[in-house]
């Protein structure tokens, strides 16, 4: 049933995923210029391509997630899948972040660089849920 609370969650974490990288910054750079997720898909390194796009494919995933309501099983692994891929993205952030040299490129973080860990946070709460709604089918099952 898609009115279940763990597609509250999902909702959200698609939401945070997808939209609120239009609204938190990443980071600034020494011009004070704001540096998005969506913008980080123009620069020229792979490693930073790679952030805008899996922002991107975490908003894409959580949102497929929400109709997977009838297959509890995949729709459990496929948020395990993108608990994964929103740790890469930290990942790769916290590499960005800390692999320049010295204050060169980046001159304050943004709090855009958290999003990932509210999602992780919203989807680990959905497979509570979920798991919690399988135990409640197979112990019905039982009873039959």
């Amino acid at each position: 049933m898609i009115q279940r609370i763990q597609s509250l969650f999902l909702v959200i974490a698609s939401g945070i995923s997808g939209g609120l990288i239009f609204l938190f910054s990443l980071w600034k750079n020494l011009k004070s210029n704001e540096i998005f997720a969506i913008d980080t898909l123009l620069k020229e390194s792979i490693l930073t391509k790679s952030i805008g796009s899996l922002f991107i494919v975490s908003a894409i995933l959580s949102f497929i997630t929400i109709f997977l309501f009838k297959n509890r099983k995949l729709q459990f692994v496929m948020n395990r899948l993108n608990i994964l891929l929103n740790f890469l993205l930290v990942g790769f952030i916290v590499y960005h972040l800390l692999t320049l040299s010295g204050d060169a490129k980046v001159s304050e973080k943004g709090i855009g660089s958290f999003l990932p860990l509210l999602s992780v946070i919203l989807l680990v709460f959905a497979n509570k849920f979920i798991k919690k709604d399988e135990d409640l089918v197979k112990s019905v099952d039982r009873l039959r």
